[in-house]
Parts: C-alpha cells; structure tokens; sequence
C-alpha cells in the first residue's frame, strides 16, 4: 500500500473551477479524491483474495442562477476536463431551478490554518504482512476450543486525501489513513452452528490490536453462543451491547437531518429544544478527536465545523443542516454536509459519541436483575413519521444480574421516543468507529420469541 500519487498538476482543481466560470458557469466547485489500498483474504490459513486499488476521481458542481448540475470522471487528461466542464454547464443549463441551490455562504467558510488532526499514519504494510496478520487472527480463533469453521480472516490498510476548492475563495485538503482486521468463525454444537466475529479499524497502525487478540475474542464471541435457546414473548429489560447499543441511536440522526425536517417527514420535527433522551444524556459530535475514524478540519461544502453538545442534558439542540437544507428552513449551516464526487452534498455526523454513565455492563444487569442482553442486530425496520421501531435479534438471557444462556431469534420493538426516554448508559464507552455508545438499558421492552 502507497500514499495517493500527488497531483499531476498541483493547480488542477483552481483551472477547472475557472474553465467553469469561463464557460458559463455563475459559481462552481470542484473536489479530488484520491485513494490507495490493499485488501488480503485468507481462508484456512491460505491466501483467498487479494484487492489493490489506486484511483484518482474528480467532481465538478457548477451552478447557474440556481441552477445546478454535477459531474464526475476518474481520467484526469485536458481532454476529460474540458468535455467534464462543458458537459456540467450544458446539465445546468437544462437542470430545473432549485431556490436552495448555491455554495456555503462565505462567511462560514471555515479558515486555515486547518488544525493537525493525526489521520495520517504513513507506515506501509505489504501483501505478505497484512497475509500474515489475517492468518494470524484466524489461526487463533480456530484454535479457541468449540470452534470448528472459518468464515475467513481479512487485513487491510489504505490511504486517502480529499481536495475541495470553490470560485469563493476556498481551498482546503487533508490526507488519511486506515488499518483494518478482522476475521469470523463458527461453532457448532450439535449440529447447530453460530457465528462469531471481531474487527476493527484505526487510523494508526500502532493502535491497531494484535492480530492474537482480535482472533481470540472472534472465537471467544462464537463459542458463547453454542445452544441459543428461543424463548417465550414477553416484556422485560433489555440492554443493548456497547457493540451494538449505537444502531438503537442511530434513527436520531436521521430524524435531526435537514432534508427531512424540511421535508416534514420526521417523528422529531417538533421536538428541537425539548427533551428527547434523559436527563444527563449529552450526546456529542466532534469533529477534532485526534486519530478519529470521523475526524475532518471541514465539512464538505468547506464549511467550518465545531465540537457540538448534539443533545445536551437530554435536550436536542440543532438539527443537522447543509448548507441548501440551512437555507430552506431559514437557518445557518451547522457543518455537517457530506457528499461524494456525484449529486449533491447530503448530511452526517463527524465523531459522535453518548457520554458514559456509572455502572459497567455487570452494573446495568444487576440493576435490571433478570433480562435480555442484545449482542448482534439485523433487519431493523422504522417508521420514519412515528419512530415505531423494530429489529431481529439476539445475545443472552440473564437473571440474577448474570449471563444465563444465549437466545436468538427474538424481535423486540417500541417507540423510540418512549425507548429513549427510559434509557440508562453504562460506563464501558469505546471509541471503536465514527459513532460510540456505551451498553444502553431500556426497562420495559417488547420482545417477541416464540
């Protein structure tokens, strides 16, 4: 794995912009992307696949009145530039008008000297170390004893840097880098198999944990779930894993983004500066966590970004706001436009975490007394009008404020606004990925089994 090439030419972002406004364009932006990356697959301890990726992408948004139009191409020749500009101004001109459309207001440009937020680690990994480390993990986790198959083993690190200049005046880069690892099992117990994984990813190779410890919590994970029982519906506490506590919070972004509430489509459209999670709840987006999976010096419309209280002692304090929703609801940019090279920016968080309660995950079952602890999630299904949520799961039973025996095949459902008003944080926060939480309590949850 290398770093991006640099720029064939270092100004090739300011010459497009201006070719644009040449040919006709009001306003334009343009954006690179670049990208370096090895992927190794093992599978029983021999090579499965490998992945190596060097792109160079560019986008182009011009606008005319308000009038918009993006493009987007990976060859970078004069040729390609002149045709992507030509073509961007032509699908401009066509485009219906859009009286939200335009630029970041310039006043909220954020200003350089961006601040060194850590993201690039330039330590390189070659084919055979990162073969190495994925093999590494599997062997250790098919040596965990109940273990009997391997879903494979996978070991990554890349690099990146994103450029964003604009015909008003900004003009902003930053470079990062990734280092993955990860692998997943099987146990089986009479017949019956369970899966176990672990994985993770980090911005420094340095941070990254060992490939001995990765494979022993996979197996560990799969082994503990070997004869999953289902069990009667009922209505009972439930706690949501760390690991998983964050896709119960998850909908709370969505129904905070600009585009629906200026739609009018979200259950919390009434509810900014009212209570929404429990008093105490402070849950935080920040942008400038050295080392962040979400960390970034701007937003991507170059706007400028802050260390924000999202929800603050439980109450919901922002929306979160592009520059276009910002507009169509009368209100400032709050720094939070995200987008690719195509389409329009949309909107997402940064590094967003709930801040930790008291007691760890012993202390929140022993508090619930007897329960459903949840451990992996899929199919969650929500009404985005009502907030009535539900979602496939599974984990373990405790009683007595211990594990008793893993279930599975279990729905559990509510409305989250009532959910969330009831629920109680541990104090086991990791800093795992963009978005954290420590293991989350609800009393009072509708499980459906058999």
């Amino acid at each position: 794995m290398t770093s991006p090439r640099d720029a064939a030419s270092p100004d090739i972002l300011p010459e497009l912009v201006a070719a644009a406004l040449k040919a006709g364009a009001d306003a334009a932006e343009a954006v690179t992307s670049e990208r370096a990356s090895l992927s190794i697959g093992v599978r029983n301890g021999a090579l499965e696949d490998v992945e190596r990726e060097e792109s160079r992408d560019l986008g182009l948004r011009v606008f005319i009145g308000r009038r918009q139009a993006t493009v987007s191409a990976s060859d970078l020749s004069d040729k390609t530039r002149a045709r992507l500009v030509e073509r961007a101004v032509a699908m401009a001109k066509l485009a219906p008008e859009d009286p939200y459309a335009g630029l970041a207001p310039q006043d909220r440009l954020a200003k350089g000297p961006f601040p060194d937020l850590d993201l690039y680690d330039p330590t390189e990994r070659s084919a055979d170390e990162l073969q190495a480390a994925a093999a590494e993990a599997e062997a250790v986790a098919l040596a965990v004893e109940g273990v009997s198959l391997s879903e494979g083993g996978h070991a990554a690190a890349s690099s990146s840097r994103w450029r964003l200049v604009t015909s008003h005046g900004f003009d902003g880069a930053y470079h990062g880098s990734a280092f993955s690892l990860g692998v997943g099992v099987i146990a089986e117990k009479d017949g019956v198999k369970e899966r176990g994984g672990e994985h993770r990813a980090v911005r420094h190779l340095s941070d990254l944990p060992s490939a001995a410890s990765i494979g022993d919590y996979a197996g560990r994970r799969a082994i503990a779930r070997v004869g999953a029982r289902k069990i009667a519906s009922t209505t009972a506490p439930v706690i949501f894993e760390n690991r998983v506590a964050t896709q119960i919070l998850s909908p709370l972004l969505g129904a905070i983004s600009g585009p629906s509430i200026a739609r009018g489509t979200s259950f919390l459209k009434d509810r900014l500066g009212q209570q929404v999670l429990p008093k105490g709840a402070n849950l935080i987006d920040d942008p400038f966590r050295p080392r962040g999976l979400g960390s970034t010096p701007f937003d991507d419309e170059g706007v400028e970004v802050e260390r924000k209280a999202i929800v603050e002692d439980g109450v919901l304090t922002t929306w979160l706001l592009n520059s276009s929703a910002a507009a169509q609801l009368g209100l400032a940019s709050t720094g939070h436009a995200s987008r690719g090279l195509a389409g329009p920016p949309g909107v997402s968080t940064h590094n967003l975490h709930l801040d930790p309660g008291d007691r760890d995950l012993n202390g929140l079952m022993g508090q619930a007394d007897s329960g459903l602890l949840i451990t992996s999630m899929f199919g969650p299904s929500l009404n985005g009008n009502t907030g009535d949520w539900s979602a496939g799961v599974s984990g373990f039973w405790f009683e007595n404020g211990k594990v008793a025996y893993p279930v599975s095949e279990i729905t559990v459902a509510g409305k989250l606004t009532d959910l969330w008003a009831r629920m109680v944080p541990g104090s086991d926060l990791e800093f795992r990925g963009g978005f954290n939480s420590p293991s989350l309590l609800f009393d009072a949850v509708a499980i459906a089994g058999k």
